[in-house]
């Protein structure tokens, strides 16, 4: 074999402080693109630095990090803050190595086993890059655990006692049939047995929701599974697959390997296929799979045509949600939360002004509590979070545009009440010179503008009522915005040509230059419950939402003529807020 490549260390800043350690071995021929690397949990960069020369692609970067908790970077052994941020974390590496070592993300190829590969798949769900492609070696979404009932009784033991270690079971013999790579796994003292229990949960419970919805990723993936994995199971893998959007997908089953795919004794059977995959990415990319018709076919229009069937009512599931919405109103007669959702739509600016508020209300102290419950389903806690992501990216836009000396002038076009926007722009250390709030809701329109009086804005806030998707009606505001803001809104409307109608109207507003934030609903859990339950502001109609996935929001936006910068998603993978900068015409 030739001269091993040299390598650099290096470290990035993660979003929250954290220094991860990361190496880099530098192209030893005029540079196409770069291969991203991610070991497996347990692990580190070191032990996937064979692939830097096996993979044989001397025309590449090669770059590979340490996870939080895992080799040189820092952190309890096998330990995050959450799976999410971890997750998080893949985006920031990507965006240095973009802007740091000058690779933009369209030549970036994306390599993953185990763990790290489900790192990835729920990277490549939630963050819709558009990377040229994934290899994906025996994602872990589903572990051998080999205990009965070992899951639940994980989410027990962490509900009573906090967070705790396990530690890993698995022996070297069971990972490759490689003795070289046996020994070193034994001795290397760098690789930590312990992960901690909410990765440990964290991990199950994302995988599940990408295996669920794979057909949101619609990169050109490639799947290498091992056949003798003693690891993880098999079955959601074969699902995974199945599942994907991809125009351009591969799967090889390798018979008689263990888990650790790219480090087995025959591994060069999994690295050639992967080094081929990789260049047929690279010689002929393959067309973006078009999203922009999603309303009409596919996974999520079926899936919104099947929640607004209505049900036989002497049927088991209609008995069953019957008997749900009974329930819901005799809990109104108690809970305040759930009295103003029936009365104004579980969709309405008013509803989301309570759950932002998030005090509860209600007739006595059964009142209360059954409002405490309404306000902490997941649903809700996921637009608080989102209410504070759109806030961070508000202040972020502020701060980019006033270092780049542009005026900062604000406009929302479906605000609710418009108490998020109000916020973030009070406790902003830059307030702009103006802003305007729009909504089609008169009770909206009233309530935000007592809101404007309420915190002394009067002399650079209105509030006025608009149509989000009249195109002519939001181009003409005045004055011009620089930062545009849509949160909320397009998650109720399933049509895509109203949407696009909408961000035309935007991007005929916004100057050159300006930014736009923007929300997504690419998943929720209590999609059923919110269709066979719940009203809408709309004439009391059952809330029928139609999901988009990250990669259908972003294109619409795209179309319009926004490129996209950042991104953030809760932790449970429900509500995004984006911010996309205008281009020119």
């Amino acid at each position: 074999m030739n001269t091993p490549r040299p390598v650099s260390e290096h470290h990035f800043e993660t979003h929250d402080g954290v220094q991860l350690f990361y190496r880099h071995w530098p192209a030893t021929a005029p540079r196409r693109g770069a291969v991203v690397m991610f070991h497996r949990g347990h692990e580190h960069s070191g032990r996937i630095a064979h692939l830097a020369d096996e993979l044989d692609l001397p025309d590449f970067d090669f770059f590979a990090w340490d996870a939080r908790g895992h080799g040189h970077s820092p952190g309890a052994r096998g330990h995050s803050p959450s799976f999410g941020t971890s997750v998080r974390d893949v985006q920031t590496f990507v965006d240095h190595i973009r802007d740091h070592h000058g690779i933009a993300h369209a030549d970036m190829a994306v390599l993953a086993q185990s763990v790290g590969a489900v790192l990835v798949s729920t990277w490549a769900h939630d963050y819709a890059p558009r990377v040229r492609c994934l290899v994906l070696a025996s994602p872990a979404f589903q572990v051998k655990l080999y205990v009965p009932f070992a899951r639940p009784g994980l989410a027990l033991l962490k509900k009573l006692r906090g967070n705790f270690f396990v530690n890993s079971y698995v022996k070297a013999k069971f990972l490759t049939h490689d003795p070289a790579r046996q020994r070193s796994y034994n001795k290397d003292p760098l690789i930590a047995r312990a992960i901690s229990v909410n990765i440990l949960l964290g991990l199950y419970e994302a995988a599940e929701r990408v295996v669920t919805d794979a057909q949101a990723i619609t990169l050109p993936t490639q799947l290498l599974i091992s056949g003798a994995d003693w690891v993880v199971h098999h079955g959601p893998q074969h699902r995974f697959f199945d599942g994907l959007g991809s125009a351009v997908k591969e799967k090889h089953v390798l018979e008689g390997f263990y888990h650790d795919t790219l480090g087995e004794k025959d591994r060069k059977l999994a690295t050639d296929k992967a080094r081929d995959f990789i260049l047929r990415q690279f010689d002929h990319p393959a067309a973006s799979v078009s999203l922009l018709d999603a309303d009409r076919h596919g996974a999520t229009h079926d899936e919104s045509e099947a929640l607004a069937r209505p049900l036989s009512p002497l049927s088991p599931r209609g008995l069953y949600w019957a008997s749900y919405r009974a329930s819901m109103k005799l809990a109104g007669r108690l809970s305040e939360g759930i009295a103003l959702g029936h009365r104004t739509g579980f969709d309405s600016g008013s509803t989301l002004d309570y759950v932002y508020r998030n005090t509860a209300t209600g007739s006595g102290t059964l009142g209360r509590a059954i409002d405490r419950n309404y306000l902490d389903a997941i649903g809700w806690r996921g637009i608080r979070q989102r209410k504070r992501h759109l806030e961070e990216l508000l202040r972020l836009a502020l701060g980019r545009l006033h270092t780049e000396g542009r005026p900062l002038r604000v406009l929302d076009i479906a605000a609710g009440h418009g108490r998020y926007v109000l916020e973030a722009l009070t406790e902003a250390p830059r307030r702009p010179e103006s802003i305007l709030l729009r909504d089609f809701s008169d009770i909206n329109v009233r309530d935000g503008a007592a809101l404007i009086r309420e915190k002394g804005l009067e002399t650079i806030a209105r509030f006025e009522k608009g149509d989000a998707f009249d195109r002519a009606s939001v181009a003409g505001v005045s004055p011009r915005p620089t930062i545009g803001i849509v949160s909320g809104l397009y998650e109720l409307f399933p049509d895509n040509t109203m949407v696009s109608r909408s961000l035309a109207g935007m991007a005929d507003a916004i100057e050159p230059g300006g930014l736009l934030l923007y929300t997504g609903q690419p998943w929720h859990p209590q999609l059923e419950l919110i269709a066979r339950a719940l009203t809408s502001h709309r004439g009391g109609e059952a809330w029928v939402m139609r999901r988009r996935s990250q990669a259908e929001m972003d294109q619409l936006v795209d179309a319009a003529g926004f490129d996209k910068l950042e991104q953030r998603i809760d932790e449970w993978g429900i509500f995004t807020v984006s911010l996309a900068r205008r281009r020119a015409p």
